[in-house]
């Protein structure tokens, strides 16, 4: 029906519908709870830091170890001696890599400042367009320091003690491991029991078997891809040290481990590996040539590594877009330093499985996931559709 027109011509408007202004009002009340809610968590995950980081640490351990874990119950092993095995084994290695790396490490700090000088020396040649603009740049520092009042005193706020802050940061990082370590053993030992627990949150049958599914299918692919990543890490790192050592290259133990470290940093990690290296080989080798064989071969085993490797054992589906991987380690790095970077793509493998089993937050997953993956899996639905109709 037409609206009966007023005295003034226009016709009289239609009064909104009070149920979509509700609906409305609902959904912007929904995304500012969430809104606080996300603000809330990153706040507790910084000030809180000392207590999630060991307790993420230790369930991304527990992850790694669970296929072992599995594995080993299926030959009769119980998981409590497995778990046993398998944390004392992790803490050997741990030890021992600290004990061995130790002396090196410390004799890299303290040569820092001859390091940078060699190395000031090594590239005199690259330096000299820049030596003008440095120059400049001590004038007028002379200048601003001058120009300051005579009659004003500075004042210097005396440090602790240094023997004092390396005491606590020391049992700092020890009551970390040690938590690290014996949570990630209960949570080895416990077996299906939190599967159990889950399954008597639901009333349903077939809610239970769902929550059941999705549960050891997120379990199952991120802790395989956690232990595969590791191992091929792990074997990244022996034959880059191994290299070095055939170089030359002294210290290439550190070199190893720290390669095998930073790969857990995809992109970002390989880079820093490579500069590390390629400082380390200038100041250690006569020629220049030579030196750049270290940086070279660093740079082929990243490349075969992550082009080769990596997308052959794991498989393309767990890729996830650069885009999410720097804005993730740079997220977690400024939340946690370098142990939150490190953690940085293991936590997003976690949340793109998680998400992709909820069709509620399947978009997220989808946009965790790299490019081609998400093409590949259209094409395949696809297909799948044709082929049942």
């Amino acid at each position: 029906m037409k609206a009966e027109p007023t005295a003034s011509g226009a016709g009289i408007a239609e009064s909104p519908d009070p149920r979509v202004e509700a609906r409305a009002d609902t959904r912007l009340m929904r995304s500012l709870l969430i809104g606080i809610f996300i603000l809330m968590v990153i706040y507790a995950l910084y000030f809180a830091r000392a207590f999630f980081m060991p307790v993420i640490l230790a369930f991304l351990l527990a992850l790694t170890l669970t296929p072992i874990v599995r594995f080993l119950r299926k030959h009769g092993v119980p998981d409590v001696l497995s778990a046993s095995l398998l944390v004392f084994l992790s803490i050997c290695i741990v030890a021992s890599a600290g004990y061995l790396l130790s002396g090196p490490v410390i004799d890299l700090i303290n040569n820092t400042s001859s390091i940078g000088q060699q190395l000031t020396e090594r590239l005199a040649q690259l330096r000299r367009p820049f030596e003008r603009i440095m120059e400049i740049s001590r004038q007028i520092e002379g200048v601003t320091q001058t120009s300051q009042e005579p009659g004003v005193q500075r004042v210097t706020l005396a440090q602790s003690g240094i023997l004092s802050q390396a005491a606590g940061n020391v049992l700092s990082a020890g009551t970390s491991i040690t938590i690290v370590f014996v949570l990630s053993l209960f949570l080895l030992a416990s077996g299906t029991m939190f599967y159990e627990k889950i399954i008597q949150s639901f009333a349903s049958l077939r809610e239970k078997k769902r929550a059941l599914r999705i549960v050891y299918d997120v379990e199952r692919e991120i802790s395989h891809y956690l232990l595969t990543v590791t191992v091929i890490n792990a074997g990244l790192g022996t034959v880059i040290g191994l290299g070095l050592w055939a170089l030359g290259m002294p210290n290439p133990l550190v070199w190893g481990v720290a390669a095998a470290l930073l790969n857990f940093l995809p992109y970002v990690g390989a880079l820093m590996t490579i500069v590390l290296v390629t400082v380390m080989s200038l100041i250690s080798f006569d020629t220049i040539s030579y030196a750049l064989l270290a940086p070279a071969f660093v740079l082929l085993c990243d490349i075969v590594e992550g082009q080769f490797v990596t997308p052959m054992v794991v498989g393309r589906r767990l890729e996830i877009n650069a885009v999410a991987i720097f804005i993730a380690i740079a997220f977690w790095s400024w939340l946690w330093g370098f142990v939150g970077a490190l953690m940085a793509v293991p936590l997003l493998v976690v949340i793109k499985v998680f998400c992709d089993h909820f069709d509620g937050l399947s978009h997220v997953g989808n946009f965790l996931a790299a490019q081609h993956t998400a093409v590949v899996e259209e094409e395949t639905s696809s297909k799948e559709k044709l082929a049942g109709a």
